[in-house]
């Protein structure tokens, strides 16, 4: 007994400084966050305590109420098209199972790519005079698009690239879902006769629901908190369309240097990343088997 809390001792000595740095890292810049949320910063660095001021303003703000709605649309059309679209990806693969490996590694590749590659490249597909986009478009005979320059299209065109880089990442976690679904059930529905649709809509996905909301959990952290290729095609534009709390908070702190407003925007937006992960954590232990 002695020589096993010896060695818990030790290991909890030897893992501490790593532990600790891990929580400074993560705490700090939080707290310093929250603090700078209740000030009021000039443009050349002086601060006085103002008080809720900042959260009063921004209930007040209508770009803050648009940068909401943006961040909420956004988010819920590149969240249901990655989980349709990697489930049905994971699906394929599932029984494509002597598909060449290289072809396999080219349908997961995307996600690999980091956010700013995928942004200047597709940047450059839907650019209007000479992408590849419209001229697919014009081709068949129909008209050229302003994909990024449209404030009606702007937001459907942002969920389709993140949804053609993030695709694969679901269909990474469906696929070993899949993997780890007992074959019996699969032999008892076919000795009963099922077809292949209802298999798939009454065993697979009911028994893959554990499996699909821990893939929402995973992609509605950066879905949320979506920056980079926002920042990379339209920054925020046309007219504020695409302008999310997080690239809202971005501006106003770094290009308009109001860093308590900015500070206030941050922290409301890191408990409203908090609230659905918690919630699709409860989520996730209800529909657990």
């Amino acid at each position: 007994m002695d020589t096993s809390n010896s060695q818990k001792a030790q290991l909890a000595a030897l893992s501490a400084p790593s532990v600790i740095f891990t929580v400074a890292m993560i705490a700090f810049p939080f707290c310093y966050t929250i603090w700078i949320s209740f000030q009021a910063v000039s443009a050349t660095g002086m601060m006085r305590f103002d008080g809720p001021a900042n959260y009063v303003r921004m209930v007040n703000d209508a770009q803050f109420w648009n940068g909401l709605w943006i961040t909420i649309y956004l988010y819920v059309l590149s969240l249901t098209l990655q989980l349709v679209c990697g489930t049905a990806l994971a699906l394929l693969l599932f029984r494509a199972r002597r598909l060449p490996g290289i072809i396999r590694s080219l349908f997961i590749s995307p996600f690999m790519l980091p956010p700013v590659v995928a942004g200047m490249m597709w940047l450059i597909i839907l650019d209007p005079s000479l992408g590849a986009a419209n001229y697919i478009l014009t081709s068949l005979g129909l008209p050229p698009s302003n994909w990024l320059a449209s404030p009606a299209l702007v937001i459907p065109t942002l969920a389709l690239v993140d949804t053609w880089q993030w695709t694969p990442y679901v269909a990474l976690i469906v696929l070993g879902g899949l993997q780890s679904l007992p074959p019996s059930v699969y032999e008892a529905a076919e000795i009963d006769g099922a077809s292949r649709t209802k298999t798939l809509f009454r065993i697979t996905l009911p028994l893959l629901l554990p499996t699909l909301v821990t893939a929402m959990v995973l992609r509605s952290v950066d879905l949320l908190r979506f920056f980079d290729l926002i920042y990379i095609t339209t920054q925020g534009g046309p007219a504020n369309a695409s302008t999310t709390l997080n690239i809202y908070g971005f501006r106003t702190g770094f290009e308009f240097f109001q860093l308590g407003y900015a500070g206030a925007l941050m922290i409301t937006l890191s408990v409203m990343v908090l609230g659905v992960v918690l919630a699709l954590n409860r989520l996730r232990n209800a529909v657990a088997w």
